[in-house]
């Protein structure tokens, strides 16, 4: 069987499985073959399935995510590692650094606090895009934080990226002048389905109504955030105005940025 071959039979394969079949395949076959999925999309014609193939579609099949069976994801400029010790990074969660971006348009931020930092993807981004800046990383999750600390030693971001065990900014001294925050957004009873069945409930899940841990968070972030600096806040489609409204609370300032799918995605929080 050739490549293509394969490739199409797979795709037919992991159509019960997966929203994008195809891609799923590409990957796992890229990931079988030690190569990227750009070389083996060039390269095909030269190329022969390899033995560990099917293990790979048999496990995606199962539910398992391309993730967690490649171990990698790219977000932003990098590629991180990830376990299942970790939420995948998801585009849509470029936007926090995209609204980094606009507000330091025309300075880079010095200091950096991600709470929450998962597999650093957030931290690590931000000090990739901007070389000269350092940052902190919070977790509550052992697993999570030797996640990211091999991420970024593997990046070649160890000496400016340092990483510590909290429960949010409690033990969080000083300010940051941008503050990158993703924490658990899904009610608890809400109806999952697919990949994220396979991701940590305790990055996925924040109380009856989705916002336990914004409650905890937002009274911190004015003592947190520098004088000219900013909070960017992931969000659920649908928490504008529950979590706008304990931001202004708190006494800030607030804007939201949309996603590309066009769902509200990100809270800034600035000083008022």
């Amino acid at each position: 069987m050739t490549i293509a071959d394969a490739l199409r039979a797979a795709t037919v394969h992991l159509a019960v499985a997966s929203d994008t079949p195809r891609l799923d395949a590409e990957l796992l076959m890229a990931h079988a073959l030690g190569l990227t999925r750009n070389d083996l999309l060039l390269r095909q014609r030269d190329l022969t399935v390899p033995p560990a193939f099917a293990a790979l579609l048999d496990r995606r099949r199962g539910g398992e995510p391309v993730a967690y069976i490649t171990g990698t994801r790219d977000f932003w400029t990098i590629a991180l590692d990830v376990t299942p010790d970790v939420l995948i990074p998801r585009p849509d969660s470029e936007t926090l650094i995209e609204a980094a971006l606009a507000h330091f348009a025309d300075r880079a931020p010095a200091t950096v606090l991600d709470l929450g930092t998962g597999s650093g993807a957030l931290l690590l981004a931000a000090l990739d895009q901007w070389p000269d800046a350092r940052g902190l990383g919070v977790d509550a999750s052992p697993g999570a934080l030797a996640v990211a600390r091999g991420n970024a030693v593997r990046l070649g971001l160890a000496d400016r990226a340092a990483f510590q065990s909290g429960d949010w900014a409690q033990g969080v001294d000083g300010q940051f002048d941008l503050l990158l925050i993703n924490p658990p957004y899904i009610a608890s009873t809400a109806p999952l389905s697919g990949d994220v069945l396979s991701e940590p409930g305790s990055a996925l899940f924040a109380g009856a109504e989705g916002l336990d841990d914004y409650r905890r968070i937002a009274p911190d972030l004015p003592r947190l955030i520098a004088p000219g600096g900013m909070a960017a806040i992931e969000i659920g489609y649908d928490q504008r105005a529950s979590v706008s409204a304990l931001l202004h609370d708190a006494g800030l300032a607030v804007r939201v940025l949309r996603d590309l799918a066009g769902h509200d995605r990100c809270l800034v929080a600035t000083l008022a």
